[in-house]
């Protein structure tokens, strides 16, 4: 009987701690986070775009989880009065999807500790003061830079080869946004990708000062095609430079290698290929720490430095977009294969060679590139910000 009654009690107290567990679970899948998102654009912008999509994925992982507010076409120096109304609206999470958002949202963070923010692309999460609920992110992105570069470079390449073009022709044309680290690492990466391919290669840069202006955008473009450049690239948040290539009237055709959307429906004879920062990841990974009370960079597939959190191709936190294979030379996606596979292996240092630059804000900061600088090191945020010598041109 004792036998009995211990297994009775020992029964009964297993069934307690079941229905414990599952008690604990249900709360777990019945809380609800109330997200905030402010972005600097819409749909209609390809920056923009990107992140409307990392949301949406995050909507249909966690469903009736999250409710979601978007503040859209916010100006960086109007960011204020959208943080007040989301901070007001009681959201737990806030994403702020431009660089220039973060110095506000940083303050913001400072007073309402009880919110976490989150600015991808950002550059001062782990700047002081360090707030344990600001936090930045982004893909590494110079490695779909490199990836493209290289795919333009055996594009040219197969010109130099059928006699279309001679080797000193084969000169990049590249629409910038802003003199940022960002942007000049990027760049600098393509080239890198096309020099490895043609050695010859040389580049000229162009800012338009704003990162959305369609036709200012395909006016730079139109410029520097105009000075000779046969193939053009761009860090800037429209279509106008696919277009410009597309209309073109050269002899030589003007190809075109894209950021953040495929531009093959923009530019189905001239578009090679794109690549772009997937943030999917990060937004379902940190929502999912949220929900279940976890520090946010516990939970991050990717390499994380104090509040900062960075991954690359092997993640899919950065994707090569629509391979153009109509125009692009046989055996690419081999080539492809072969480049991504040596990056993630660490074969490949993008930033290397026999190469000096100089730092477009300081003549005496100087670089040689005979000793590698690796890129995203110590964060998210690109750091490389040096024009090389004699091979990439900023233009006026």
């Amino acid at each position: 009987m004792k036998r009995v009654y211990s297994l009775c009690i020992m029964t009964s107290l297993i069934m307690i701690l079941l229905s414990f567990g599952v008690h604990r679970l249900t709360k777990t899948e019945e809380k609800q986070l109330k997200v905030g998102f402010i972005f600097v654009g819409d749909e209609s912008t390809p920056y923009t775009d990107n992140f409307i999509k990392a949301r949406n994925h995050a909507m249909e992982v966690y469903g009736d989880q999250i409710e979601c507010i978007t503040k859209y076409n916010v100006a960086e120096d109007q960011i204020e009065e959208s943080l007040q109304e989301l901070v007001d609206e009681k959201c737990n999470y806030i994403i702020a999807a431009s660089y220039g958002y973060g110095p506000k949202v940083k303050e913001v963070a400072g007073r309402h500790p009880e919110i976490q923010f989150c600015v991808p692309t950002g550059d001062n999460a782990n700047a002081e003061p360090i707030l344990s609920n600001y936090h930045n992110c982004l893909g590494t992105i110079y490695q779909g830079r490199y990836i493209c570069g290289v795919i333009a470079g055996e594009k040219l390449k197969a010109m130099i080869d059928a006699r279309h073009i001679t080797p000193d022709q084969a000169k990049i044309g590249y629409v910038a946004a802003f003199p940022y680290a960002e942007v000049i690492s990027g760049y600098t990466a393509f080239y890198m990708g096309v020099q490895s391919v043609v050695p010859q290669a040389t580049m000229l840069v162009k800012y338009t000062d704003t990162w959305s202006n369609y036709s200012l955008e395909k006016q730079v473009a139109t410029e520097l095609i105009e000075k000779g450049c046969i193939l053009i690239s761009q860090h800037s948040d429209t279509i106008g430079p696919a277009t410009a290539c597309e209309n073109a009237q050269q002899a030589i055709p003007v190809y075109h290698v894209g950021y953040n959307q495929s531009m093959t429906d923009i530019a189905p004879t001239r578009s090679l290929v794109g690549c772009s920062v997937d943030y999917s990841y990060y937004f379902e990974q940190s929502i999912g720490a949220l929900l279940h009370d976890r520090k946010i960079e516990d939970c991050i597939d990717g390499k994380v430095i104090g509040q900062d959190a960075m991954a690359g191709i092997e993640k899919g936190w950065v994707r090569i977009l629509d391979m153009n294979y109509a125009i692009l030379p046989e055996n690419i996606s081999e080539t492809v294969d072969g480049v991504i596979r040596k990056l993630e292996n660490g074969e490949i240092q993008v930033f290397s060679g026999p190469f000096t630059g100089v730092n477009p804000y300081d003549a005496s900061d100087r670089i040689d590139l005979t000793k590698p600088f690796i890129e995203n090191e110590k964060a998210s945020s690109p750091a490389f910000s040096y024009v090389l010598d004699d091979v990439i041109t900023v233009v006026d």
